[in-house]
């Protein structure tokens, strides 16, 4: 088998014309690119250079010629081979989508974690409303998603139940009809439920306010500006939780689930739904407030 060390030597003893510049080029003494050569010769049982004793140069035997020609092609194919091994990879990208509504203070550290461990891999990640990551999964502009939605509604890679619960503010009378309602935009799944349940009470109400943030609304209902429908782990302290004394029957629970629209690679996808399942587990296990 071919040295491609020596084959290097010879290519550079041919370019220099001389051992003594071949020698000062690759840092060697004259004497050892004299014996790469003669090694190189023994291997190919052929003479490859002619030396000239009295000037000093190194001329290509017509062996030589023909070795020289494999010898360059071959070293700049493992040239070629030892670039595309050590370049850093193009990084996979994946699409996250996240809920709007959805509380994403741990979500995102838990994210920025996964991202640290995996440098070859560029999350992107979204927010909007369930629907919204739903039609953006069904058009391949997501790779995967953590959505609200019904109760078994399709298949997911994991699902939790969600507990809602009715609040207004704190210290604040029951309210009376119509009823303020803190409201997320059309297509949010808790306003579905508001308003679904309030009509088949035959209880009038208005939209005293609208957000598209979790926070939003959050916000809202504790400045007194209305009652909603949120997930039992976004009360808060300055909440009052609502229930049937006060003319508000318990919500059925939501779905959490982690939905995705391809298959990814195992050593990606199994992390990633492990840190979504960290951010959800812990905040269905949140304590609500009363």
């Amino acid at each position: 088998m071919l040295d491609l060390e020596l084959l290097r030597t010879l290519v550079c003893v041919a370019d220099e014309g001389s051992f003594t510049r071949a020698a000062s080029r690759v840092h060697r003494t004259q004497s050892t690119v004299s014996q790469q050569i003669r090694k190189l010769e023994q291997t190919v049982g052929k003479p490859l250079l002619l030396r000239d004793r009295a000037g000093g140069n190194v001329s290509a035997t017509e062996e030589g010629d023909l070795m020289l020609a494999y010898a360059r092609r071959l070293l700049a194919i493992a040239d070629e081979a030892e670039h595309a091994l050590m370049a850093p990879r193009a990084a996979r990208v994946v699409r996250l989508g996240i809920p709007e509504d959805f509380d994403v203070a741990r979500l995102t550290l838990l994210l920025a974690r996964f991202a640290a461990d995996h440098p070859d891999v560029r999350l992107e990640t979204a927010s909007g409303m369930s629907t919204e990551l739903r039609s953006r999964l069904s058009s391949d502009e997501l790779d995967l998603a953590l959505i609200k939605r019904e109760p078994g509604d399709g298949p997911c890679l994991a699902a939790w139940p969600e507990r809602l619960a009715w609040v207004s503010a704190k210290g604040q009378d029951a309210p009376k009809a119509p009823v303020p309602l803190v409201m997320f935009p059309h297509g949010c799944i808790y306003r579905k439920r508001m308003i679904y349940a309030l009509e088949s009470a035959g209880r009038p109400w208005y939209a005293a306010y609208h957000s598209h943030s979790l926070a939003g609304v959050q916000a809202a209902v504790a400045a007194g500006l209305g009652v909603s429908l949120l997930p039992a782990f976004a009360t808060l302290e300055a909440h009052a939780v609502l229930g049937p004394e006060d003319g508000f029957e318990p919500a059925p629970s939501t779905e959490l689930a982690i939905v995705s629209s391809r298959r990814l690679p195992g050593s990606i996808e199994q992390p990633l739904v492990s840190a979504l399942r960290q951010a959800v587990e812990a905040d269905t296990q949140t304590p609500t407030f009363g």
